[in-house]
């Protein structure tokens, strides 16, 4: 049996453009979590305070059905989904607890098969109403570096209605050692009309250490609750431009989509 996997946290930005009706762009700074949680069911990690408090951590119960085991419920949706290869390690890209608090507009669960291949991708979408719905990629298309797509069915922004398709593409650079260096989600909309909104979260990769913790808190003490106040700027910065605005309706009725 391999070792096991390590954490590795991640620093970099997220982009976000709108291209209609008016032109409208920001990118901030961030970090995030990539956790192997195959391995870390074998092996614990002191630094990720693992559902309980700390300065920076992780909560299952953020994440699925809001169990004390999210890697069990990942691993029964895949199971009800007629996935029966994804028998190598599950890495999930994440936002983490900072001093207690998170947001995750979008996590990002990478199912792979023994031979380091994808054989699913879920991304996993919360809106700021307390709704979470998810995305499953799966199929001999889907791979590193390869556009998958999926229709829009889930409320995210009223500044944008539920209609579309989705493109997802998933880039992952591994260091000389092996271990992932690098990594980036870019999410792209289209409509009826043509390309809507372009979005991507990625950066470079390092282990979860001590050392790396205090960089990320230190360095942005109010990560996560800045995720939502931006959230709530950029929303009325998009009123201020009068993008219409588009009534929520009811989220779908089944939690996952392929």
């Amino acid at each position: 049996m391999s070792a096991p996997a390590s954490p590795r946290i991640g620093f970099g930005a997220i982009w976000h453009r709108r291209l209609r009706p008016v032109a409208h762009e920001f990118r901030y700074r961030t970090y995030f979590l990539l956790l192997p949680l195959r391995s870390l069911r074998r092996q614990a990690c002191a630094e990720l305070n693992r559902n309980r408090r700390g300065w920076l951590s992780f909560h299952d119960r953020d994440h699925g059905a809001g169990g004390d085991d999210a890697l069990a419920w990942f691993e029964q949706l895949l199971e009800r989904e007629g996935i029966a290869d994804a028998d190598g390690e599950v890495w999930l890209q994440t936002f983490p607890r900072v001093l207690g608090y998170a947001f995750k507009p979008v996590s990002f669960w990478y199912a792979h098969r023994g031979d380091g291949s994808l054989a699913a991708v879920l991304a996993e979408v919360n809106n700021t109403f307390g709704e979470r719905h998810a995305y499953l990629l799966a199929g001999p298309e889907l791979a590193w570096g390869v556009q998958s797509h999926a229709r829009k069915v889930f409320h995210v922004s009223p500044f944008c209605g539920v209609s579309g398709e989705y493109g997802f593409r998933f880039e992952l650079l591994n260091s000389a050692e092996g271990l992932p260096s690098h990594t980036v989600a870019r999410v792209d909309l289209h409509d009826s009309q043509g390309p809507l909104l372009q979005t991507s979260v990625g950066g470079a990769l390092v282990k979860l250490s001590a050392a790396s913790v205090r960089r990320a808190v230190f360095g942005m003490p109010f990560m996560t609750l800045g995720v939502i106040l931006r959230i709530h700027w950029q929303a009325a910065r998009l009123w201020i431009k009068r993008v219409p605005f588009f009534t929520k309706p009811g989220a779908p009725q089944n939690f996952v989509s392929r």
